[in-house]
């Protein structure tokens, strides 16, 4: 779902580009996809949330008895 979310930072389409597109290819499609760039900082927010949640349900702050009765099931 990180991946998702990162996809579109900095993407630049080829008519935002230049007035110069490949043929054949669709005028939304990215010039530079800069794929490296997304997969690194998915996975330094995923290892963020990662650990955050991780931290919670250590120290129980939130357990899953909690989030049981947060959608209405009984203890």
């Amino acid at each position: 779902m990180v991946l998702f979310a990162v996809l579109p930072w900095g993407v630049r389409s080829q008519t935002e580009h230049s007035e110069e597109m490949a043929p054949g290819t669709d005028p939304g499609a990215p010039v530079l996809p800069r794929l490296a760039f997304k997969v690194m900082w998915t996975t330094i927010i995923a290892t963020v949330l990662f650990v955050s949640v991780a931290y919670v349900f250590t120290n129980r702050w939130i357990t899953i008895e909690d989030m049981a009765s947060w959608i209405g099931m009984p203890k």
